[in-house]
């Protein structure tokens, strides 16, 4: 008689509903997170994350949206300074952020377009 192998664990052959890849992506890139942790968590490679992601958001590109978050609390207007910062994007496109934003917000714009 031959030998049987018992694999526990997860299946390899997963499906996950556009939800749920919505979720963990969006877990994934929370501030504070870990893509590491959160792979973990849920049992999946990063690069799948990351592929999650690049899927995510070049359906929404070809939609025509581009993802944009909001804070609760309003940023307060500096005076403008003159400066002005210029973001040249692939493609078609050009964003202007001035010289007096605030780094966190200037950082969360770019991070966006990453």
């Amino acid at each position: 008689m031959g030998q049987i192998s018992v694999l526990t664990g997860p299946e390899r052959r997963r499906r996950w509903s556009e939800d749920e890849r919505c979720r963990i992506v969006a877990e994934a890139f929370a501030p504070g997170s870990c893509v590491a942790q959160v792979a973990r968590d849920h049992d999946i490679s990063t690069g799948l994350i990351y592929t999650w992601r690049r899927r995510l958001r070049q359906d929404l590109a070809d939609q025509g949206f581009v993802e944009a978050a909001m804070e609760a609390e309003p940023i307060k207007e500096a005076a403008p300074s003159g400066e002005v910062i210029v973001v040249e994007l692939t493609g078609s496109g050009r964003i202007r952020i001035c010289g007096s934003a605030p780094p966190l917000l200037v950082s969360a714009v770019l991070k966006a377009l990453r």
